[in-house]
């Protein structure tokens, strides 16, 4: 019997795989706990369209990442930490630290997009990367400075 996978289904596939599979197995475990369903032409046509869609909206997710990249790339923002002896940050600039400063200039970016190594823990300025999709990443500038 011919299927159309729903989910992920463990040494088949994954969701839209169209395959073959006993009937038995199809009619008593698949299709009963909505794994798959049967590919009939109206469930083949049914996929197609939910690819089209989905398609649809992961090209409008990627626009709206890269107008916003663009935007992001010339954007710098200054964090101030307190220093001691021989300009020794007390403390780190954090991801969590620079999403609020570009809270402040007006993006709204979740902090784990912020890639950060590790916290900046030094006096300088840092090109920091930020992964807006998997496909479009844009470049910040974070100045740390003496208070």
């Amino acid at each position: 019997m011919r299927v159309i996978l729903r989910q992920e289904v463990e040494k088949l596939g994954g969701p839209g795989k169209i395959l073959d599979v006993s009937d038995g197995y199809a009619r008593n475990y698949l299709i009963p706990r909505g794994l798959a369903m049967p590919a009939t032409p109206a469930n083949l046509r049914m996929l197609e369209e939910e690819k089209k869609r989905e398609s649809l909206r992961a090209n409008r997710e990627k626009r709206a990442a890269q107008r916003l990249a663009e935007k992001l790339n010339g954007v710098s923002v200054t964090a101030t930490v307190s220093v001691g002896e021989d300009d020794r940050v007390f403390g780190a600039v954090t991801s969590q630290m620079i999403a609020e400063l570009l809270q402040q200039k007006g993006f709204e970016i979740d902090r784990r997009k912020i890639m950060l190594e590790e916290p900046l823990k030094a006096l300088g300025i840092y090109d920091v990367p930020i992964k807006l999709h998997p496909e479009v990443e844009a470049k910040i500038k974070v100045w740390v400075v003496r208070e």
